[in-house]
């Protein structure tokens, strides 16, 4: 089955530490393919605990956006499950330069149990499994290296752009029928390198995907109730506009 799972749909520091929504990241299977994409605080008891069941044995590779704790926090427990405990060598970390060389969120010991870990750059290509996936630009407003990922599957192209203060280019670059947004904050703050609905809305009328769906919530954006905002921008652009829920399912063979 192809699918899409939320483990979890927190975004930002305090949702987060308050574990008002999980953290887990996002799994992705495609083409008989497992990625895992940014694992964050309480990934592996999500993976564990989801219904239809996980497991983290079966992940081919895991994509790190970037290495800010919301999104990297479980990455060495996740590696040592993926390759069970060290034994079986096995996987391919995508990671930004920043997140695995000086100030490595992968301590030296997990990085032995890998079988490569590729450093991601601007526009560039790569494979894993049966998919292929790209960066198609560098997030520079976000206080760490960051990129997202135009993902490439049989028969379906994902985007996903991860956490960034709004610029003009990125709208040119994430193509996917089906987009997935990270949005912070419901109306911005100054000086904050997150989107906000305002933002959202501009890609989307732009992109104008076949489905899209929000994800990665602040908390003014959960006191805004995400599934109302979603609701009213389907209405308002004539587009599939959802807001992800923790172990929300999305079937990819049905879209």
């Amino acid at each position: 089955m192809n699918k899409i799972k939320f483990l979890g749909t927190a975004g930002g520091r305090f949702s987060v530490i308050r574990q008002i929504r999980k953290s887990g990241g996002i799994w992705i299977s495609l083409d008989n393919t497992n990625i895992l994409i940014d694992p964050g605080p309480g990934s592996l008891i999500r993976i564990l605990s989801s219904k239809p069941k996980l497991n983290p044995r079966d992940i081919d590779g895991i994509l790190l956006s970037h290495k800010h704790l919301d999104h990297s926090n479980d990455i060495n427990i996740i590696i040592e499950a993926m390759t069970n405990g060290g034994f079986n060598k096995k996987g391919i970390l995508f990671a930004p330069e920043d997140a695995v060389k000086k100030d490595s969120v992968v301590l030296k010991y997990i990085k032995k149990y890998l079988e490569k870990i590729e450093i991601l750059k601007e526009r560039k290509s790569y494979k894993i499994g049966n998919i292929s996936f790209e960066t198609p630009i560098k997030h520079i407003h976000h206080g760490a290296e960051t990129y997202g990922f135009n993902l490439f599957g049989k028969n379906i192209t994902i985007s996903i752009i991860t956490d960034t203060k709004y610029f003009k280019e990125l709208e040119s670059r994430y193509n996917g029928e089906i987009l997935i947004l990270n949005v912070v904050f419901y109306k911005n703050k100054k000086g904050f390198e997150h989107f906000d609905i305002k933002d959202a809305e501009k890609i989307i009328a732009a992109k104008k995907p076949k489905l899209t769906i929000l994800t990665h919530f602040g908390m003014t954006m959960i006191k805004a109730r995400p599934w109302e905002i979603a609701e009213q921008l389907s209405n308002k652009l004539g587009l599939k506009v959802i807001a992800a829920r923790d172990g929300l399912e999305i079937d990819l063979d049905n879209i």
